[in-house]
């Protein structure tokens, strides 16, 4: 994140916002700047990302469904806004103990060539696995009984979700759920531009969860948890806790074959006015 701070210092924060007595090394000045960036750059992102999903993407077909409430865009915006400042502070933080070189991010590239991309590859890899296995066990946890109502309830409110459902959250609810991405390169070295292109893939892939769209190439349908898998984790609360892949929640035997996969799809509730019981 000191890349993103750096060229946020020098094109604004710098000539137009800080008193030029207020170093840009100050730890107090980074974390005001570090709230700002991560804030509006996470809001413009997800209202880039789910305005797109939802008028490109999204069957609108599912507004109809019996499930989906009354002016529930709207209120999933609201939400999601309102969640925002807080997630962002929390996050600023442990982005400034990254600023200050305390995680393992580094600039350089190992090998080039066809060795760097394979370096590239597995540390994508071993990102995605490693956050994985530990959203699903958080995620798992927020159903604890104890936790539900005072947390995770609030992102349930969405039986039907539309993308725009994708960061509403309690802010320490979505707070928790992205501790990983955060936590991973304090534990493992990583690239600091393979890091950021993640963080900006991370959220893209919570958007996509939400868009209604359930086709998922057939050899990877046993192992992608895509749109079908986390639509029915909002209609039974239960099951699909996993972000990415099917693997915990087949292990954890909380996995679901997906209604959408199976041929009883919402759009066909919506149409037909079922309502699932």
């Amino acid at each position: 994140m000191d890349i993103v701070l750096e060229v946020a210092d020098r094109n604004f924060f710098t000539p137009f916002v800080y008193p030029t007595s207020w170093p840009e090394e100050s730890w107090t000045r980074q974390l005001l700047s570090l709230c700002v960036v991560v804030n509006v750059g996470g809001v413009l992102l997800y209202m880039a990302m789910a305005s797109f999903s939802y008028f490109v993407l999204f069957d609108h077909r599912l507004m109809q469904h019996p499930l989906f409430l009354p002016n529930q865009v709207r209120r999933e915006i609201k939400t999601s806004l309102q969640a925002s400042p807080g997630m962002s502070l929390a996050t600023a933080l442990l982005f400034l103990l990254e600023v200050h070189g305390y995680s393992r991010l580094h600039v350089a590239w190992t090998g080039s060539g066809w060795t760097m991309l394979l370096v590239t590859a597995r540390d994508v890899v071993a990102f995605l696995s490693f956050t994985d296995m530990c959203i699903y066990w958080i995620h798992r946890t927020l159903h604890h009984r104890l936790l539900y109502k005072h947390l995770h309830k609030m992102h349930h409110t969405w039986k039907v979700p539309t993308p725009f459902a994708s960061h509403a959250f309690h802010p320490l609810d979505g707070f928790l759920q992205s501790v990983p991405y955060h936590v991973y390169p304090f534990l493992f070295p990583l690239n600091k531009y393979v890091y950021l292109a993640l963080f900006v893939i991370v959220n893209v892939w919570t958007v996509s969860i939400h868009d209604g769209q359930y086709r998922v190439p057939e050899r990877l349908k046993y192992f992608i948890n895509g749109s079908a898998h986390h639509t029915d984790h909002h209609l039974y609360f239960d099951y699909n806790f996993g972000q990415y892949f099917t693997l915990w929640d087949r292990l954890g035997s909380s996995f679901k074959e997906p209604s959408a996969l199976e041929g009883r799809s919402l759009v066909d509730e919506a149409v037909g006015g079922a309502k699932v019981e």
